[in-house]
């Protein structure tokens, strides 16, 4: 059901036509490789999982030589298996997770492992760094004006984005700090390992909140790089969004079996391959991601910031718009943990195959629409948009004697549903504007039963896109299609066909209504208590 169960290539057999690119999704569970048609179609894929490190002190990390190794190993097997496409190749599009810091040398190659966007462990020096003695939600006054005025957004004061990142590798692992020529975003770092070149772009610099992004690209804002108390020295060259890095390296050509002198496009967060690869590119025309985390999106005309909610708009990698970024740090990970976690050893469920994921939805599919009375809360670690607190926790709440495992099972899917709801009210109600009916994308998506799941307690229409797995591939090779002068804007939404339609039950309006309204008062709540137990861990 999320990215992780997909281990192996999902492609289809007709003969490559158009032009192809060779397009990398590099999520926090691995990369996905593949080899994406300008028409939309997904010749074939590869996915591979790399392990994240997590541990209780807000330790987050992975191995960028890991990722690296993975993508070349996967489009090596792509390009034996589709020599047609493989021929046919005319660029190379990255995206990915953004929010993660990777050291790199003057080459690109990595010199220490990546924090990830989930890494806390800088939150104290972020906190003291964005602070000041006039506060304004962690912010100082003078501060927040700046960031929000010119950027649009501003650090997190949990310290889990780049700025945290940043001070933390200075101020404790000062020997790696001095060996990095540049931090730079995990999709970033790809480019420069198929260039040999290191650059950023205003869209992969969005969360590092460096740039001023009113009206058209501009560099660094030096007075947003001097609040952020990182030297320009340490940060990655800006090119222009939708440019050409370079081309692929020699080497790296041989070893992936792609044509030469291959162009590698500017690399774009997820977000932004996703709001493409739904195929809703209008403004207003939102989506629902359930991936291993989640977010509601959209494209917007202008830029917009709310540090109360924790969302904003920024640059899209459409020229002259926005997009809507938000994020629920736990989504299909809620799936994956409930399966490592409660699922018994010897009933046949913990198999780490497609269909253990498979018989887990079956079991929830068996519970009645409520589970029960069991209300479960998706953060396990803790929360950001509409609220921001690392401290809130998940939880099961409702249980009782007649629970059952099914019942667990089932609240997981709905608990991340009203999490979802919860978002897309606040980005409505944040922009001003009713996103109507929305497009589903991401592994989640792959489930028709969190798919309904989801149309019934969010009470809106939700089509799935084909193949919905694929949705950043799709979008990142669009981007590249788009950059190229290859495909026009207005091919997107036909590139793009709705695979199923899930329309809302009436029948479920009173039970989910009545949960979504315990839902969202939760976090205020158990907030304090949370506070209280962050303490003792």
């Amino acid at each position: 059901m999320t990215e992780a169960t997909h281990e192996r290539r999902s492609e289809t057999s007709a003969p490559a036509i158009d032009p192809v690119v060779l397009a990398v999704d590099l999520g926090t569970g691995g990369p996905k490789i593949a080899l994406v048609s300008l028409g939309g179609r997904i010749v074939g894929s590869v996915y591979r999982r790399v392990e994240p490190k997590v541990a209780a002190d807000g330790t987050a990390t992975q191995n960028p030589d890991a990722w690296w190794t993975a993508v070349t190993d996967g489009a090596a097997e792509l390009t034996r298996a589709h020599p047609e496409a493989a021929a046919a190749t005319v660029a190379v599009a990255v995206t990915g997770q953004w929010g993660s810091t990777v050291p790199v040398d003057a080459s690109g190659n990595a010199v220490g492992d990546c924090m990830l966007w989930m890494d806390t462990r800088g939150a104290d020096l972020a906190a003291k760094q964005v602070g000041g003695r006039v506060p304004v939600e962690g912010f100082g006054a003078t501060k927040v004006t700046s960031w929000i005025r010119r950027s649009g957004g501003a650090p997190s004061t949990e310290g889990n984005d780049p700025l945290g990142h940043r001070l933390y590798i200075e101020a404790h692992q000062k020997d790696l700090y001095e060996r990095t020529s540049a931090f730079v975003e995990p999709l970033d770092y790809l480019n420069a390992r198929f260039t040999g070149r290191v650059a950023a772009s205003r869209p992969s610099m969005a969360l590092s909140w460096l740039t001023d992004n009113r009206g058209d690209e501009r560099g660094y804002d030096n007075r947003l790089v001097k609040l952020a108390g990182t030297p320009l020295s340490k940060l990655p060259p800006m090119v222009p969004m939708g440019s050409i890095v370079g081309s692929v390296l020699p080497e790296v050509t041989e070893a992936m079996g792609l044509p030469k002198d291959l162009p590698v496009l500017t690399a774009i967060p997820d977000l932004h391959a996703v709001t493409l690869g739904s195929g809703a590119v209008g403004n207003y025309e939102g989506h629902v991601s359930i991936s291993t985390s989640a977010w509601i999106g959209c494209h917007a005309p202008t830029k917009k910031t709310s540090l109360f909610k924790m969302m904003a708009t920024v640059p899209a990698a459409l020229p002259g718009r926005y997009v809507l970024a938000n994020n629920h740090d736990t989504a299909g990970v809620c799936l994956e943990w409930i399966k490592g976690v409660l699922i018994d050893a010897d009933d046949g469920l913990t198999s780490p195959t497609v269909e253990s994921f498979t018989e887990l939805v079956e079991a929830a599919a068996t519970a009645q629409p409520g589970s029960g009375g069991v209300l479960f809360a998706p953060w396990l670690n803790g929360e950001r948009s509409p609220v921001a607190n690392a401290n809130l926790r998940g939880g099961f709440h409702g249980l009782s004697l007649a629970t059952t495992r099914c019942d667990l099972v089932r609240s997981v899917l709905e608990g991340v549903a009203h999490n979802a709801r919860w978002l897309l009210e606040a980005s409505e109600a944040f922009l001003g504007e009713s996103f109507g009916e929305l497009r589903g994308v991401g592994g989640g998506a792959v489930s028709d039963l969190w798919c309904q799941i989801h149309a019934d307690v969010m009470n809106r229409p939700i089509h799935r896109i084909d193949q919905p797995l694929m949705a950043t591939v799709r979008g990142a090779a669009l981007f590249a299609g788009l950059s190229l002068g290859l495909i026009g804007e207005d091919d997107i939404a036909s590139s793009v066909p709705v695979e199923r339609v899930f329309r809302p039950d009436p029948a479920t309006r009173r039970v989910y209504d009545g949960m979504y309204a315990e839902f969202v008062r939760l976090h205020k709540i158990e907030a304090k208590m949370y506070s209280r137990l962050a303490k003792l861990r």
